[in-house]
């Protein structure tokens, strides 16, 4: 994000506090990010500021009055959610709240962008009717053939508490824009994923798959055979929907945006690719207890984003991804 809309010339303004790190130790830091934007991006400014802090927001929005708010900031992993249920909700939904009302009182008529998940929907995904190959699973029902729609219900399932408190979130993101008439998005997203991700186990499927190959660490599957199936998007097609967002901005939307069928893989799937750019041959075991609220299948329907912004497309491939990831990584581990 602050590299393309910093390329395409905006002021671009990043507010973090490297809490991933906190949530998932000193392999989930993301200094070495913050450092090379601030070196490599000229009009990128860094903010050292928690959204938890509810005045510290307020100020910073009243200050800026930006012209597009980008929220990505999170508690991402369903898995380290139940360990630490109150840091979860307080950065997930009270910080996305905390957002919100700043933009309302200082520039409610600047797109707000939400960094929503899938994992809004809960397991609900995993009723739908499946087909089984050798790697991998798909939707058997024709209605899901190109993955699920926004239209799939959220209620009566288990999301895991990060699925809920992104659910909130995603509820009042909506809400600020229907009610107050806020241009606002929720972006229902897979996994994103791309070079400058700092995968751990609990988060960051390709980027800690790839790392664990590299080094030769043992990589663990939880359930389903290794051929549950991921959709994989990369940042560059998520920052161009964001600028044709901006371009022309809808209020209290939804957009399930993601790399769609033709982008997604099973675990199983990945080992290969990444064997096949790295040359080095996958180190794992398996385990049968899947990850509670885990999606058996999931990709992205996108045909409502595309009718919404019909010249946005996915450009990214899922193999250039991966290439771009190993790349990173081999670098990365170069310099350690």
């Amino acid at each position: 994000m602050c590299r393309y809309f910093g390329e395409i010339g905006y002021a671009v303004h990043g507010v973090d506090n490297n809490q991933r790190a906190v949530f998932f130790g000193p392999e989930g830091d993301t200094r070495w990010n913050q450092d090379q934007l601030t070196r490599t991006v000229a009009n990128f400014q860094h903010h050292e500021l928690d959204i938890r802090d509810r005045e510290g927001v307020l100020q910073l929005v009243q200050q800026l009055k930006p012209d597009l708010i980008v929220h990505t900031a999170a508690q991402p992993s369903h898995d380290r959610a139940a360990a630490i249920a109150f840091d979860d909700f307080d950065t997930n939904a009270i910080g996305t709240l905390n957002l919100l009302e700043s933009v309302r009182r200082t520039c409610s008529d600047s797109p707000f962008v939400f960094m929503s998940t899938n994992k809004v929907y809960g397991d609900r995904p995993n009723t739908i009717p499946l087909r089984e190959s050798a790697e991998r699973f798909d939707y058997a029902d024709e209605t899901f053939e190109q993955g699920v729609p926004e239209s799939l219900s959220i209620d009566q399932c288990t999301h895991s508490l990060f699925g809920a408190s992104k659910a909130a979130a995603d509820l009042m993101v909506q809400e600020y824009g229907r009610y107050f008439g806020i241009p606002t998005c929720c972006l229902r997203a897979g996994c994103v994923t791309g070079p400058a991700h700092s995968g751990v186990q609990l988060h960051g499927f390709l980027s800690y798959l790839v790392k664990c190959n590299l080094t030769q660490k043992h990589y663990t599957i939880f359930g389903y055979q290794g051929k549950q199936v991921r959709d994989n998007i990369h940042p560059l097609d998520i920052a161009r929907f964001i600028e044709a967002f901006a371009a022309k901005p809808r209020f209290g939307e939804v957009y399930n945006l993601g790399g769609g069928k033709e982008n997604s893989c099973s675990i199983l799937e990945a080992f290969a690719l990444t064997e096949e750019l790295t040359g080095i041959p996958q180190v794992y075991s398996y385990s049968e207890q899947n990850r509670i609220g885990d999606h058996i299948c999931y990709y992205s329907d996108l045909a409502k984003i595309k009718s919404h912004y019909p010249d946005w497309e996915v450009s990214v491939s899922l193999k250039n991804s991966l290439e771009q990831i190993v790349d990173s990584w081999r670098k990365r581990l170069a310099t350690a």
